[in-house]
């Protein structure tokens, strides 16, 4: 018997959701992937981030070619206060005609975080809006932090 996910249950980015996103996106990631090749995007992007005293990780975004999958994860494999101190991961949100928002998200050993590549829906007070986000490391300020990146589309 197949399951299916009953429409109010699915993935704001299942489908063509209501909020810009213009993209149909297949339900198997092989699907997903085949794509990706066929645009030339043949590079697997799992990343294995290693910091040290000192170090962190700018904001950006991980887009990579034109297929670009709206959701990503980040692992963090080390114990903050243990093995490192600082090396917050730092999301930022440049909503429109709006300061800045920036969130630290603490995380402990084998916490992960699900957060969008480069935008994602706010409700505004015109209705439904998308809002850039960024993503980084703040500086290490003492030891060594170990973090797993999934993104879920390849490189060129």
């Amino acid at each position: 018997m197949k399951r299916s996910i009953p429409r109010s249950h699915r993935s704001p980015t299942a489908g063509r959701p209501r909020w810009i996103c213009r993209r149909v996106f297949p339900t198997r990631t092989a699907d997903f992937l085949a794509r990706c090749r066929e645009a030339g995007q043949s590079q697997a992007t799992p990343l294995l981030l290693r910091y040290g005293t000192g170090d962190y990780n700018c904001l950006h975004q991980d887009l990579y070619g034109e297929h670009v999958f709206p959701l990503q994860v980040a692992v963090l494999l080390s114990q903050p206060g243990r093995d490192f101190d600082g090396g917050e991961f730092v999301l930022t949100e440049r909503r429109p005609r709006l300061q800045s928002r920036v969130t630290v998200v603490p995380l402990q050993q084998g916490d992960a975080v699900v957060f969008a590549v480069n935008q994602r829906p706010v409700q505004g007070q015109r209705g439904i809006a998308r809002t850039e986000l960024r993503h980084g490391v703040s500086r290490l300020r003492r030891g060594r932090r170990f973090t797993l990146g999934l993104i879920f589309h390849d490189a060129p």
